[in-house]
């Protein structure tokens, strides 16, 4: 089959390898009818995450259809149109119990990489490094897929495929972020970012009720998105954020911050600058600022939701959490508890993510699209794959 692979910084390629097999009973085979890119395969492709290894081919958000099916999978069948969240999930350990399903205790095949990073191992993810398991990503014509009766979820014929592809990643993403938050009515809720992540917790958090949610990025058709969302749009190279959102607050500060950015964040001044020479120098991997500034504007009392990949930050300010009395939360998406609600969300019409996908690409070019996603080129908000 052809897939989409890393071959070192900045070096992807579209390969002939070969075809995934059923490894496990509980195993299914997918054929992808889309995929897309996600700006934490950034971090990938700029070299931020260690144990990528020549030809492993990338992609975690996507669906399909089963064409192939192991002896002990019950719940799906072959020609279910499926989506499928990006952390591979038991559903029987503890933390799968818990609905804590990117933590999983089973799926990691090889935790001895990631618990010297970690302290312990995460559940696998499709096509992010061997630190996170080594799973074959779903930029490819087909991808295995385990534990199916878990990590399966069928879509429903009034939901389209471009709606149920970010209903892998970007919305639970962007839900569960909005669901820390724990939003209670009149609330006020500030979202830094307004990639797809971004924009689905803007729009999650209208949908938990929230007064009003502001969006901060420096892009105009981004900020344009989330205004049609009715968000109120704010762009961080024209005015300074945090007296804005003390202004557009009452002088009390956003009841909560959700971070949707994460290691790679632009800024302004010397932050910024004193950022991008320690990360240039790996003295470290993360540019804080969008975290920085979020801790900075969220008010007394008010939770600090924390979406983006992070790795090791420099000049982390923890007595503003304490002083402040701030709760941080954060995980990456426990994807599997969220999809079936926002299959419902989007059912009524009240999640409409189908707009991300502003640009698509055959599998053969998409070296090119993820170019013109990285350098957001054209206004590509987000290159979908369609193998």
């Amino acid at each position: 089959m052809r897939a989409l692979c890393w071959n070192g910084v900045n070096d992807l390629r579209v390969e002939t390898v070969a075809d995934p097999k059923i490894l496990n009973p509980k195993d299914v085979i997918l054929k992808v009818g889309l995929s897309t890119t996600c700006g934490s395969d950034l971090h990938l492709i700029d070299g931020l995450i260690p144990t990528m290894r020549e030809g492993d081919i990338l992609g975690h958000e996507f669906m399909g259809e089963v064409v192939e099916v192991g002896a002990e999978v019950t719940k799906v069948k072959r020609g279910d149109r499926v989506v499928v969240p990006s952390f591979v999930s038991c559903g029987e350990c503890f933390h799968c119990a818990q609905e804590q399903y990117s933590l999983c205790d089973t799926s990691h095949p090889k935790p001895e990489l990631a618990e010297p990073i970690l302290g312990y191992p995460t559940a696998g993810i499709y096509g992010y490094s061997h630190a996170f398991g080594g799973y074959s990503g779903a930029h490819a014509e087909y991808v295995r897929v385990p534990f199916a009766d878990v990590d399966c979820f069928i879509v429903p014929e009034d939901v389209s495929d471009e709606t149920a592809l970010f209903i892998s990643d970007a919305a639970p993403t962007g839900y569960m972020g909005a669901d820390f938050c724990n939003i209670q009515r009149g609330d006020i809720i500030a979202v830094w970012g307004c990639g797809g992540v971004g924009l689905m917790a803007q729009q999650s958090a209208m949908i938990m009720g929230a007064e009003g949610v502001i969006a901060i990025d420096r892009y105009p058709e981004r900020l344009a998105m989330a205004e049609a969302l009715g968000a109120v749009a704010i762009d961080y190279t024209k005015v300074d954020v945090v007296e804005l959102l003390k202004e557009l607050t009452g002088g009390r500060g956003p009841d909560a911050c959700i971070d949707a950015v994460g290691m790679e964040a632009s800024g302004q001044g010397m932050e910024q600058a004193y950022d991008r020479v320690k990360q240039a120098l790996y003295l470290e991997t993360d540019r804080g600022y969008a975290l920085r500034q979020a801790m900075m504007a969220c008010r007394k009392g008010g939770t600090l939701s924390v979406l983006g990949v992070y790795g090791l930050m420099d000049k982390f300010p923890m007595g503003m959490i304490i002083n402040k009395g701030l709760t941080l939360r954060s995980a990456q998406q426990h994807g599997q508890a969220y999809v079936p609600r926002l299959l419902e969300h989007a059912q009524r019409g009240e999640l409409t993510p189908a707009p991300l996908a502003t640009h698509r690409f055959s599998l053969e070019d998409g070296p090119k699209g993820y170019d013109m996603f990285k350098h957001k080129t054209d206004g590509c908000l987000r290159a979908v794959f369609a193998p």
